[in-house]
């Protein structure tokens, strides 16, 4: 029998990303292995957590969704691609289509899985910037773009220019090898745990974005607005 690392299910409005504002239930799988410097969920890395069922999952699910009038899932971590996940995220993702859930996944820039993908309605991935102390290669972000077209979003956090100047490179360079960029490229500035909101980065980013002709959206997570940045399951 499926075994699930769930570290909570809980229902949140989407933050970040285009599709910020949207009413959501968050799957946060529990188990990271990617080992961003500047993670913001520090506390799901450990894969030591007792495993749940599917039913537990599901029973979860409509509550949060008030029987299924909150229509989109977000899968989440941890890394819900990590190996040891994929297995439960194939199963639980046929599971809650056949629910008549729309589903988004959380992906953390490090593998594209097909078998998972093409469950899904939605894929937000990861490209890594140098304050993450993490890479994404190019090659994967081309194969989303060739596979996937008009069914995934890419999302940067920015801390710094440095962080900026690699997004655009990574930019310049999937024009050169896939023509005009048309997919959603989400610039994220850092807002650290514990940290006040971080108002000079967001406009310095707003203005850099500006001065190259505005290539990418510049979206704020705006649960740590409204919450703060070190508030959980919001």
């Amino acid at each position: 029998m499926q075994q699930y690392l769930i570290n909570d299910i809980y229902r949140a409005t989407e933050g970040e990303g285009v599709f910020i504002g949207r009413s959501q239930v968050f799957v946060r799988f529990q188990g990271c292995a990617v080992g961003c410097i500047n993670c913001d969920s520090m506390d799901t890395w450990s894969f030591e957590i007792e495993p749940t069922s599917i039913e537990s999952i599901f029973e979860k699910v409509l509550e949060e969704s008030y029987q299924g009038k909150i229509n989109w899932i977000s899968i989440t971590g941890g890394d819900p691609l990590h190996p040891k996940h994929v297995p439960s995220v194939v199963a639980l993702s046929k599971f809650l289509k056949e629910k008549g859930f729309k589903l988004n996944i959380e992906a953390a820039g490090t593998r594209v899985v097909d078998e998972v993908f093409e469950n899904l309605d939605y894929i937000s991935f990861d490209l890594k910037t140098p304050s993450t102390g993490v890479q994404t290669r190019l090659a994967l972000i081309e194969k989303l773009a060739q596979n996937y077209d008009g069914k995934f979003q890419l999302k940067a956090v920015i801390a710094d220019r440095k962080d900026f100047d690699y997004t655009l490179g990574a930019y310049r360079k999937l024009e050169e090898s896939l023509g005009p960029v048309d997919f959603p490229w989400v610039l994220t500035p850092c807002f650290e745990p514990s940290e006040e909101f971080p108002m000079q980065r967001f406009i310095d980013i707003q203005e850099w974005n500006q001065l190259e002709g505005g290539p990418f959206r510049v979206i704020g997570q705006q649960h740590k607005w409204i919450y703060g940045a070190d508030k959980k399951s919001v």
